[in-house]
């Protein structure tokens, strides 16, 4: 699949840079280069894209900006962000981004920005399975990309939440659980506890009539508190779970 492109930074070194390493993948046909986020914004009213790759930091519409304005669009572009700044990849999970790269990019870790968008790009298209969301965890320095679909379950800590994926990993992400109940309810999460959120697919027992009531997962039992039988019960207990 060939993708177009839009690339915004206000440094001419590191836009050049960006679009050169662009043009060395196969993957990608045209490219527009724009000095500024109003310029981005100019030149997407008139060509359209697949994804655009921004900085964050841009003199007037910042990058967050522009992606905030592209909700508007009939057919919105994927949004990467490549950037010097490591605290902003929160933030970037707010505005829906795809990937967050970090500066000085490197040619591999580009590729696999470009391999996410070609494949974001392929799940939206007529008859294709909706592609799964991505959640930016800041490591060190760099930014990791959790998949929704790899998360089980959820443990609220304080203002932060934690995620456990199958293979027994958890990340730490500054996002409450409950605005992830919310925002992932209608991809099968199930808040069972307070503390707890749950994917329907992970759980293999549901026993709500035990002291203390669990639902149970292969790798951990979970509690459930007794004002939410009743959801948890609708949600769970009808799939017919033993």
């Amino acid at each position: 699949m060939i993708v177009d492109v839009l690339v915004a930074d206000d440094e001419p070194p590191a836009l050049a840079e960006l679009v050169a390493f662009l043009q060395s993948d196969p993957r990608i046909g045209a490219i527009h280069a724009a000095p500024s986020g109003a310029d981005a914004l100019r030149m997407l009213s008139v060509e359209a894209v697949d994804a655009v790759f921004l900085d964050i930091h841009m003199p007037g519409i910042g990058g967050f900006d522009l992606a905030r304005a592209l909700d508007r669009f009939a057919i919105r572009p994927e949004v990467v962000f490549v950037t010097a700044d490591e605290a902003g990849a929160v933030e970037a999970f707010d505005v829906h981004a795809l990937d967050y790269v970090l500066k000085p990019v490197r040619p591999e870790r580009l590729r696999r920005a470009i391999d996410r968008v070609v494949v974001a790009r392929q799940a939206s298209e007529p008859g294709a399975a909706a592609d799964t969301e991505t959640v930016p965890v800041p490591v060190g320095q760099s930014v990791r990309l959790v998949r929704r679909d790899d998360v089980r379950w959820v443990k609220a800590e304080g203002d932060y939440s934690r995620l456990w994926t199958g293979s027994g990993d958890s990340h730490l992400i500054r996002i409450p659980i409950s605005e992830l109940e919310e925002r992932w309810a209608a991809a099968g999460f199930v808040r069972i506890h307070r503390s707890y959120l749950v994917h329907a697919d992970a759980v293999t027992e549901v026993r709500l009539s035990a002291s203390p009531p669990v639902v149970g997962l292969p790798e951990i039992e979970l509690p459930v508190s007794r004002r939410l039988i009743p959801a948890v019960r609708s949600r769970l207990v009808k799939t017919d779970r033993r």
